[in-house]
């Protein structure tokens, strides 16, 4: 059976960020990942991790201005000295926190755009090169545009493609589940294929990104074949719980 890493963005919502640590160890998860860490000092981050007795699993490098509606930065012609920013404070909050991954947002801008191709290219070279210095492991992620319309990564073959570019064995794939069926489906066989490069992986039901065993898919078959295919990392649990965060956590209980 894979493990698993709680979200706290999505999940503990109940109580503020900081004692989500803290709730997720008390539920039984031995890590957790989360958007973003960088409205709190990475050394309070790494403190409450600690306590907690968790292993960081990943989180995102900063998005650009996210309430303003950014997305991330690595597509975005003109941004380059921002998204190069964001990189060096995400290597530094990887180096106090201990994450073994980061990831690397896109953005919002067409997909088949040239430049935006272009700028893309850049700047996941430079994160390639920085994020190899530091040892950390980087990671993109195709995301669906019902979710997120106007992503520009929003293709797993697109995304396994510009991973085989960088030619960096720490440069890999992030794999959501519930991404992967809206935007493709072929979950299993997919898992199978991309296996060699899959570096994290995200599950939620679909289609309403809720608590697994509670959607369309068989998510007890896709647990099966996440052993299967030898994937030793982390499966993030990036769902919005449908009622309160341990009440549903009985499909848990359920495995």
């Amino acid at each position: 059976m894979p493990k698993f890493a709680a979200n706290l963005s999505m999940m503990f919502n109940e109580v503020p960020f900081l004692d989500r640590f803290a709730a997720a160890a008390d539920c039984g998860f031995t890590a957790v990942e989360y958007l973003f860490p960088y409205e709190h000092p990475a050394e309070l981050v790494a403190e409450r991790l600690q306590a907690a007795g968790l292993a960081q699993a990943l989180f995102n490098m900063p998005p650009g201005d996210w309430a303003a509606g950014e997305r991330g930065m690595a597509a975005l012609p003109g941004r380059e000295a921002d998204f190069a920013a964001a990189l060096n404070t995400a290597i530094a909050y990887a180096t106090v926190i201990g994450t073994p991954l980061l990831h690397m947002m896109a953005g919002l801008a067409p997909a088949t755009d040239p430049v935006a191709i272009a700028t893309y290219r850049e700047n996941l070279k430079r994160a390639t090169d920085r994020t190899g210095e530091a040892g950390v492991d980087l990671v993109i992620e195709p995301i669906n545009g019902r979710d997120m319309p106007g992503y520009f990564l929003n293709d797993f073959q697109r995304a396994v493609d510009f991973i085989a570019e960088m030619d960096a064995a720490h440069v890999k794939l992030q794999f959501d589940v519930y991404h992967r069926q809206i935007l493709h489906g072929d979950v299993i066989m997919a898992l199978r294929q991309m296996a060699p490069v899959i570096g994290h992986i995200q599950i939620a039901s679909v289609p309403e990104r809720r608590e697994p065993l509670t959607g369309e898919l068989d998510d007890l078959r896709i647990f099966a074949e996440i052993d299967a295919i030898g994937y030793q990392g982390y499966v993030g649990c990036e769902y919005r719980p449908a009622a309160g965060t341990r009440e549903g956590l009985v499909w848990m209980t359920r495995l």
